[in-house]
């Protein structure tokens, strides 16, 4: 096994035809940040020119990824850092969503927010039933991003998309899967049966696989660059409202937000 880009954020392991894409901070429930997006791009153009075939992407601890790294966010006040950032998502979640690979998201714990968002991007994904599944964005008066509008969706419909938006709840693994949401549903030996889901992959024509990947990526790319681009200038919107600062104050607080719909 070979082990690079190894930093505190994201750890890549490549092994023969198969990657790991492990997101590294466990104190934060992997939650993501500028870096985290950065490192998270870094590795996904080190697999694309790599001899890979299949990548897994996990979170070390407790979860997935608990989304968005609220905090940081908030301790940077700097408001012309938000468009940079805002189009390093972007392009991260392009070149997920387009990497020639045949890519399996596999959640244990949570996955929220921009988390589960990334998490969608990929071909499969798979969770552990200890998997809670959050679009939690509206408790903080935002709106999704990470292209989520989209891959919600491409995969339950544009109607149950918006009210699992709109009502941020938390679903576990078997109301994720009976939404549509997920693919499969695991128990037992997590790890053990993610390997074996990847080695039942390798074992089929995976060129043939990721030519019928390539034909949608090419028909549905226009889409989700348009989604990405609304995502931002939304969230820009969004970040600017009364309900958006009593959001953020209440999260801080620890108490129920008081929203007033502005």
């Amino acid at each position: 096994m070979t082990i690079s880009n190894t930093t505190d954020h994201i750890l890549l392991k490549k092994e023969g035809r198969v990657a790991t894409i492990v997101f590294n901070r466990p104190e934060v429930l992997n939650a993501m940040n500028e870096e985290t997006f950065r490192q998270f791009r870094d590795a996904l153009d080190d697999i694309n020119n790599s001899e890979v075939d299949v990548v897994v992407l996990c979170g070390n601890g407790k979860g997935f990824s608990s989304g968005g790294d609220l905090k940081s966010m908030l301790s940077n006040t700097d408001e012309s850092a938000f468009s940079p950032v805002m189009d390093l998502i972007s392009e991260l979640v392009i070149k997920l969503y387009t990497l020639p690979k045949i890519v399996i998201s596999a959640i244990h714990g949570p996955a929220a927010g921009i988390g589960l968002s990334l998490a969608l991007a990929s071909d499969y994904v798979l969770a552990h039933e200890s998997g809670v599944l959050a679009m939690n964005f509206i408790g903080i008066g935002l709106i999704p991003d990470g292209g989520a509008h989209y891959f919600l969706e491409k995969r339950i419909g544009e109607s149950k998309a918006k009210q699992l938006i709109w009502d941020g709840q938390k679903l576990n693994a078997t109301n994720a899967l009976e939404l549509g949401l997920i693919d499969e549903v695991i128990s037992g030996d997590f790890e053990q049966e993610i390997k074996n889901r990847v080695n039942g992959i390798l074992q089929k024509p995976v060129s043939a696989m990721i030519q019928t990947k390539k034909i949608y990526n090419e028909n549905n790319l226009d889409k989700l660059t348009k989604v990405l681009a609304a995502e931002k200038n939304g969230q820009g919107l969004m970040r600017k409202t009364a309900d958006h600062k009593e959001g953020v104050q209440a999260f801080l607080q620890k108490r129920k937000p008081e929203f007033i719909g502005k």
